[in-house]
């Protein structure tokens, strides 16, 4: 089996998943066994920073997430709104798919495939796919992360991240090799140091505004970010 066959059925379970659990939720003998969830949202950022990366300024970023138990299988965007756009160009784009599991004890595994408009979607180079875990333990936080197919230069990269909360304020580390960082050639580096906090901001008697911020440092570029954001 060629390797852009194998993508091409990862992509293709992607999306018959989408059906068959948007399925399920309208059947009520599922919704009798077990709750079925449809949740949208989206978020606003000043500045849209991955692990360590800024790849676009002010963005909106949508989200749909169907759910029942522990299983969660979602679409996230993102859509940058920076740049004059004279050329034409609508901004950095990113949509993704992804599917996980999260486990009573903390532990959660997961995939995601990662897509930039602007390629074919069907096309061997369009995607990049990678394995996610988790584990959250009292106030400290451990995620595992590896790209195991991917167009270009993209495969077999590696990140690693640690979070504590301590309070208000969320504390993390991560680093990587490959795509996360500025010279591959160099290997692993440390990418992603911060802190980040949240709040919520009362508008009305029954509505209240999330808003979050984070100061992001990335040693293997030498790039500071502050960032804020609303979610709704």
């Amino acid at each position: 089996m060629s390797k852009s066959y194998k993508k091409k059925l990862l992509q293709y379970f992607f999306i018959s998943s989408f059906i068959a659990l948007l399925a399920c939720s309208f059947s009520p003998q599922t919704a009798n066994a077990q709750e079925v969830t449809v949740t949208p949202g989206v978020d606003l950022y000043s500045t849209y920073v991955w692990r360590g990366v800024a790849y676009s300024g002010p963005s909106i970023q949508p989200y749909v997430e169907l759910g029942a138990g522990g299983f969660a299988l979602g679409a996230w965007g993102s859509q940058g709104i920076d740049g004059s756009f004279t050329d034409g160009s609508t901004g950095f784009q990113e949509m993704d798919l992804y599917a996980s599991y999260s486990f009573d004890f903390g532990l959660s595994l997961g995939v995601t495939d990662y897509y930039y408009p602007g390629t074919l979607y069907f096309e061997e180079d369009s995607h990049a796919f990678e394995l996610n875990g988790g584990y959250t333990i009292g106030n400290l936080s451990l995620s595992a992360n590896y790209i195991f197919a991917g167009g270009g230069s993209v495969g077999d990269d590696v990140y690693f991240e640690a979070g504590y909360s301590a309070g208000p304020a969320s504390l993390f580390i991560g680093g990587g090799d490959g795509w996360h960082v500025n010279t591959p050639e160099d290997g692993f580096q440390i990418v992603n140091i911060g802190v980040g906090t949240s709040k919520e901001i009362p508008i009305t008697d029954d509505f209240s505004l999330p808003v979050s911020g984070s100061v992001i440092l990335n040693p293997d570029t030498e790039q500071l970010y502050i960032l804020a954001g609303i979610s709704l």
